[in-house]
């Protein structure tokens, strides 16, 4: 082992337990460091939409894992953020596309705040009254979205690259989807994902694992029986919809640039990842030619960026942003990339690229909420921090031009553009 190796090994260092009920722990210790973040997640989000258990196939209406995620906060004595506000914890959730997270951080009190993880996310309750009262909220919710243009030119490409993946559909569903959710619907979910099979609790800080054990074994947590299969939607190749306009009430256009790629086997998707990182950046990164150009003639603001979304069976690569020559900016962005393909990319560019990201990994080593975030979603994808580290310390710039023969394709775009309400 090298001494580079050795010591990105023990900078990402942390315990690990697979319990008898099924449920995995991880720790990471971290002394010196006042407080703790804690991620208590499930591997079910907005693209699960349909699975099988115990002889029934249940079919959920877009949104059911971000509705529950709302839920899972309730309970027949209250919210477990009243509970959370006694301890002076800073609590929250989030869903996304492949899981769902409950989070809290916290400097004091860190065993009972995981009392309080464990118990609420471990016991659903839900009643006709709540969930009816939680469609409203929701509802409510869904409408703002609905009128953030960042949100919607992103889901906008998506439908426009999918013809049946779940990826097409809001992560919080519509207002006419959650009308369908009902208490039945959610127990069938919590019952088939918020097993402790399917559940991973992560923690690093100002803490060690025989605490975390100790909160663990209070909680009582049972494995269930049975098998859970989730139904995969049948994807065809090709775009659904290779451009679409719509109008918002914004001051300028908006350009959404996206490519539909193919999915890549369990395997590779480590490498998939990091590739698709980079692509992002060295095409319109920050660094980049191409990215100059646009920002020094006002074609794009500072935000306008490329990014990445890898899933099971799914892999896109977007670029977009506010610009107000959306046709031009499109049209740079497929000239560069063509370049690129025939040229190769330059080396020093892909070294400063790759060691910006490089870099953002080694700085998320010194944040406890990083960590624990890091921890959770690497150990989701059957993989270490230490592990994604050595994976983009070993990708070659040779795997960037070959990436490119087959990525990044124009025939394999959409094109989403938001022009003003009110002129162009």
């Amino acid at each position: 082992m090298t001494g580079a190796e050795r010591a990105v090994e023990q900078a990402t260092a942390f315990e690990e337990r697979r319990l008898p009920s099924g449920l995995t722990v991880l720790v990471r210790t971290m002394p010196g460091f006042s407080g703790v973040h804690a991620v208590y997640g499930t591997r079910f989000g907005s693209v699960d939409r349909a699975f099988s258990a115990n002889g029934r196939t249940v079919r959920l209406p877009a949104g059911t894992a971000h509705f529950l995620e709302h839920k899972m906060f309730e309970s027949e004595d209250g919210d477990a953020f009243s509970l959370y506000a006694k301890t002076g914890a800073s609590a929250n959730a989030y869903t996304g596309f492949d899981r769902t997270c409950y989070i809290f951080t916290a400097t004091s009190r860190i065993e009972e705040n995981l009392d309080i993880l464990l118990g609420f996310v471990s016991k659903p309750y839900f009643t006709d009254a709540t969930v009816r009262k939680e469609q409203g909220i929701i509802g409510q919710e869904i409408k703002m979205y609905d009128d953030s243009p960042d949100w919607k030119l992103v889901f906008t490409v998506y439908e426009c690259l999918y013809h049946n993946h779940p990826l097409r559909d809001d992560i919080a569903g519509s207002v006419e989807s959650i009308a369908e959710i009902t208490p039945e619907l959610l127990y069938a979910c919590t019952d088939a994902f918020y097993r402790p099979q399917n559940m991973t609790l992560a923690v690093a800080g100002n803490v060690t694992m025989d605490t975390v054990l100790a909160a663990v074994e209070r909680a009582h947590l049972a494995a269930k029986p049975g098998e859970v299969r989730r139904i995969r939607a049948e994807e065809p190749a090709g775009v659904r919809c290779a451009r679409r306009e719509l109008t918002m009430d914004i001051a300028k256009p908006m350009l959404g640039l996206g490519f539909k790629e193919a999915p890549c086997a369990p395997e590779n998707r480590l490498r998939t990842e990091l590739l698709c990182e980079v692509l992002c950046e060295v095409v319109c990164g920050s660094m980049t030619p191409l990215y100059r150009h646009l920002y020094d003639e006002g074609l794009v603001n500072s935000g306008f960026s490329g990014e990445s979304l890898v899933l099971d069976d799914a892999v896109t690569v977007c670029f977009g942003g506010e610009t107000a020559q959306p046709e031009q900016v499109r049209k740079l962005l497929l000239d560069e990339i063509a370049r690129l393909r025939r040229e190769g990319v330059d080396g020093t560019l892909f070294t400063l690229c790759k060691n910006e990201l490089y870099g953002e990994l080694i700085a998320g080593l010194e944040s406890v909420d990083d960590v624990a975030a890091g921890l959770f979603s690497s150990h989701s994808r059957g993989r270490t921090l230490a592990q994604e580290i050595e994976a983009l310390a070993s990708l070659t710039k040779r795997d960037a031009d070959e990436a490119l023969q087959t990525m990044l394709r124009e025939e394999n775009s959409a094109t989403v553009i938001i022009r003003p309400t009110r002129g162009a």
